[in-house]
């Protein structure tokens, strides 16, 4: 191997490579806007304070930009990372990952139809189909302007935990259960009526925003935030069979057996 004649001096000057400056693609949005006032920075600080760590305290967070907001902008996670002293990487990471954080704006009410396998088996493919007619929108789309009385935010969800109920829809997560492709237009068209047809389980329907807060953990109502009922009867079929003829489980023994032995490992 043949190395260069002289030192690295004999070539001149050492300098490092020019300083590039990149320019944002985003123009600079300024100040948090005033639309989180007084009454929710409170709320922040109340939230912040539930917490033994700070950062803890994002998603109910989240869920407080979005009771104000109807969606989570920019400035909703400037405001929050500006709150639990993040930056604004590590909680767009968060607002981006968790589908429940929408960051576009939505209706008055947010439709999730179950398209997961047995509901999309008993007709919810079909109803999620219906819906994008009627409403004439898509996936994560509104029809009417958001926020106003009467618009839908409508979006197919991979799994609402209700297969006994199948198919199934909520209303800003409030279940509407064994539904048709007829009754899912009714229940749309009450709601761009202005209506609010109680749900089959769980509180009285109120509309996004409102639900929003409730999951940021503030109950202005909270008699009403937990009435109506929680369970339907196929739900606990199975247990009150079990009551009725008594049947039980095997108790844990006092003394359960042993693990078998691990096998011997090989060299």
């Amino acid at each position: 191997m043949t190395l260069p004649e002289g030192t690295p001096e004999s070539f001149g000057p050492i300098t490092g490579p020019e300083e590039v400056v990149f320019e944002s693609v985003v123009e600079d949005a300024g100040p948090v806007v005033e639309k989180f006032d007084e009454l929710t920075r409170q709320r922040t600080k109340e939230i912040i304070e539930r917490y033994p760590q700070s950062r803890s305290a994002l998603l109910p967070l989240l869920h407080l930009v979005q009771s104000v907001e109807g969606h989570v902008s920019q400035d909703g996670i400037r405001y929050c990372a500006d709150a639990l002293e993040l930056s604004t990487a590590e909680v767009s990471a968060v607002a981006t990952f968790y589908t429940m954080y929408k960051r576009t704006p939505c209706g008055e009410h947010l439709v999730s139809v179950c398209t997961n396998t047995l509901c999309a088996a008993l007709g919810g493919d079909d109803i999620y189909k219906r819906l994008e007619e009627r409403l004439g929108v898509g996936h994560e789309e509104t029809a009417g302007e958001p926020g106003t009385t009467g618009s839908i935010t409508l979006e197919h969800a991979e799994c609402l935990a209700a297969c006994d109920l199948a198919p199934v829809l909520q209303v800003n997560y409030e279940y509407y259960d064994n539904q048709t492709p007829e009754s899912a237009e009714e229940l749309v068209d009450a709601l761009r009526r202005g209506e609010k047809p109680h749900p089959t389980r769980g509180a009285p329907l109120t509309d996004f925003r409102t639900v929003e807060l409730e999951l940021a953990g503030i109950f202005p109502d909270l008699a009403a935030s937990v009435e109506g009922p929680s369970v339907a009867p196929e739900s606990v079929r199975g247990a009150r069979l079990a009551s009725e003829r008594g049947w039980t489980a095997p108790s844990m023994p006092d003394n359960p057996p042993a693990f078998p032995a691990l096998p011997e490992k090989k060299n």
